[in-house]
């Protein structure tokens, strides 16, 4: 996950604006995939407990 940071922290200090833009999507993509797999934890636990 460190890594992760690190690379767009690289990429938004440097280049153009649209890949800060790109950084910036890839980073609330991965925001979301997480809240999906919360969610989806949550349900299963849900549906298991009764």
């Amino acid at each position: 996950m460190e890594q992760t940071f690190n690379e767009l922290a690289r990429i938004l200090a440097q280049g153009p604006v649209r890949a800060r833009y790109a950084a910036l999507m890839i980073r609330l993509a991965e925001s979301l995939a997480t809240g999906v797999a919360i969610g989806v934890g949550v349900a299963v636990g849900r549906v298991l407990a009764g």
